[in-house]
């Protein structure tokens, strides 16, 4: 499943985009709202940094999820995604013994 999810151009920027989230997000309106990057980065921002439909980018947040590649949080009305280091991780490792 994590073949599939990171098959898709965008999908994989995001993955890269919320590696070093300060360097693709403005991170002001969070520190506003007593907020981080550490909690993950709003849907709101990640769908106009890719210029997609929301209703896209969510479909596309939540297959990465299913993959085990993100993790959210609810903070309000807001969803928050961060990447899952630990099967980033283990996926890696496994790609470096089976390859």
């Amino acid at each position: 499943m994590i073949y599939k999810a990171l098959s898709n151009e965008t999908r994989s920027q995001i993955m890269s985009w919320l590696k070093n989230p300060s360097e693709y997000f403005d991170e002001k309106p969070y520190l506003e709202q007593n907020l981080n990057f550490k909690i993950g980065v709003c849907v709101g921002d990640i769908q106009a940094k890719a210029g997609l439909a929301q209703s896209v980018i969510s479909g596309y947040l939540l297959t990465m999820q299913k993959a085990g590649l993100l993790e959210s949080e609810r903070i309000g009305k807001w969803t928050y995604y961060r990447r899952n280091e630990k099967t980033i991780q283990e996926f890696s490792e496994y790609i470096k013994k089976k390859l």
